[in-house]
């Protein structure tokens, strides 16, 4: 069918509400066809796109589309309980138990929270009580109109594609899927409900990460959960260890339409304008910002007397060479230690690492592969998992959780930032220290927004261009050429196989000067995202040469 025979079934068909009815008849000619021409499809980080009816938003039938076809993949492979959790979007409860209740019906046990719990304490609870897997219903840090769909393996980690792609065969074997729903008789008592049990575990577990416990306290913390799941998490584990944080009251309160913030994304600026405020009020050394459904942090730093807000990156760096530092002057002795990020973030990191003789591991963007190579060290005790980071703002401390985890984020960076001013040291100084040492990094990205089916086009065809017309900045020699796709490498003039990474469409350019360039699609929103790593002897020279290859990626783009 194309996409108008589809709207016409689905405005026909008797499973739909007048409610859902009317909002299908309201929809212009491109609302339509946005809505109705592919389905809605598993990224890097699940799925997640607009609410609203047809295949290609996230509503109750392809919410049940998927939720159907996962439990027909964990019942074939004779796996019998989920754990469930949900934020603070529009919808988000009402998903979560339909989810419950179709599983249900499959004969599926699952064990959900009765209110809105972060991401990371899902991976939690999934390990918790031992479940086979787990789903997250959360949209992250996109805008309000937006929901999604994560799911996750037995370890607490999100599903690889190796296991995706046998539960995305699943959905494609089901018809109707306005049809599908929780049966009539379903057994109620393989729904259990979750609460305190779970989060004191978690609480404990976050409060298990701290280095120095005893480290001078005095001074205070501005918070913001961005009216999303992570308040009571960051919250009571700041307040359990002893710290003086002080939360923004109007973004405290879990409100599905973010009514107090410009943006809900820890990224934009935007998103700090109400925590620099209370900062600024309070005094506070130190202020932190979490996405809606807490799985990554924002940082600010007072520094003479200005407050600075960190990217992703710094963040990162922060963390690690806090970690490693930490490791040295505590004498912790850790076998084979091994840091992992991943090809879009900034090298900064590794070379931190390895200045503290830490390996470092590269995998492809999505936390997943991250959480992965957790699982697989584990088994073969060949390298120590000792931190992972993404450039967005999304890091693991410890791996009892198996995704990126805000809260234990949020409670190691304030004991870093005690720690170091205690030595008379602001976290930027920190910063300004680890540039000295192993070079300045200037690291940013920007994106090219590509909404409907005219947008998909022209998204493949800006990768096909800059894969068959190579980069190569006026000035700077490319070094090497990284193309995840192909998975091919080529360097010197020749071509090297490589198959240490799933097949991903990424390209990397690596520059003579020790920058990079990166460019893939975007998993989960409509939008083609290019990164740049920017190396030089000061951050001047870096923000300026940065500049320009900004002007010219954007040219060879159009």
């Amino acid at each position: 069918m194309d996409y108008r025979e589809k709207y016409e079934y689905w405005l026909h068909h008797p499973n739909l509400t007048d409610e859902m009815r009317k909002e299908l008849e309201q929809m212009s000619d491109k609302q339509i066809e946005d809505a109705f021409y592919t389905d809605a499809a598993f990224g890097t980080a699940g799925m997640r796109g607009l609410m609203g009816m047809g295949p290609n938003r996230l509503n109750i039938f392809t919410i049940r589309k998927a939720t159907q076809g996962y439990a027909n993949y964990l019942n074939s492979n004779g796996k019998h309980s989920v754990a469930i959790a949900y934020d603070n979007r529009f919808n988000s409860k009402e998903f979560a138990f339909d989810c419950a209740a179709l599983l249900a019906g499959n004969g599926i046990e699952t064990y959900i929270f009765d209110s809105l719990r972060p991401t990371p304490e899902l991976s939690y609870t999934v390990r918790y009580f031992h479940c086979d897997g787990g789903i997250m219903i959360t949209a992250s840090h996109n805008p309000k109109e937006y929901n999604g769909y994560k799911l996750y393996d037995e370890t607490g980690c999100q599903l690889i594609p190796e296991i995706a792609s046998q539960v995305i065969a699943e959905i494609g074997k089901l018809g109707d899927i306005l049809s599908i729903e929780p049966k009539k008789d379903y057994d109620e008592s393989l729904i259990h409900i979750v609460n305190k049990e779970v989060d004191d575990a978690y609480y404990a577990d976050c409060l298990s990460i701290q280095l120095r416990k005893d480290v001078n306290k005095d001074f205070r913390i501005a918070f913001s959960p961005e009216h999303g799941a992570s308040y009571h998490p960051v919250m009571d584990t700041l307040r359990l260890a002893g710290y003086d944080v002080h939360e923004v009251k109007s973004q405290a309160v879990p409100d599905p339409a973010f009514g107090a913030t410009k943006s809900p994304n820890p990224e934009e600026p935007a998103a700090y304008e109400e925590v620099l405020k209370l900062a600024k009020e309070i005094d506070a050394k130190l202020l932190l910002v979490c996405d809606p459904d807490g799985d990554r942090m924002g940082v600010g730093i007072l520094h003479h007397g200005d407050y600075i807000v960190l990217n992703g990156n710094q963040t990162g760096a922060l963390l690690l060479e806090y970690i490693l530092s930490s490791y040295e002057d505590l004498g912790i002795k850790v076998e084979n230690p091994c840091m992992f990020n991943t090809v879009v973030t900034s090298d900064i990191g590794e070379a931190i690492a390895r200045s503290h003789g830490c390996d470092n591991e590269r995998t492809l963007t999505g936390f997943k592969y991250i959480g992965n190579k957790v699982r697989q060290y584990e088994k073969t005790k060949e390298k120590t998992y000792v931190f992972g980071y993404e450039e967005s703002y999304g890091s693991l401390i410890k791996p009892f959780v198996r995704d990126k985890d805000a809260t234990q984020a949020c409670l190691l960076l304030a004991e870093a930032c005690a720690y170091y001013l205690s030595q008379g040291k602001t976290l930027m100084d920190v910063m300004t220290e680890a540039y000295e040492k192993v070079g300045y990094y200037y690291d940013t990205q920007f994106s090219i927004m590509l909404p409907g089916a005219d947008g998909a086009a022209e998204l493949q065809q800006i990768m096909s261009n800059v894969r068959n017309n190579p980069l190569e900045v006026p000035g700077f020699k490319t070094l090497r050429i990284e193309d995840y796709k192909l998975q091919k490498a080529y360097e010197n003039g020749k071509v090297e196989e490589f198959a240490h990474h799933d097949v991903s469409d990424v390209l990397k350019y690596y520059l003579e000067d020790g920058s990079f360039i990166a460019i893939r699609p975007s998993g989960t929103e409509p939008k083609c995202k290019c990164y740049l790593s920017v190396k030089d002897t000061s951050m001047e020279k870096a923000k300026q040469k940065c500049e320009g290859f900004i002007s010219y990626v954007r040219s060879q783009m159009q």
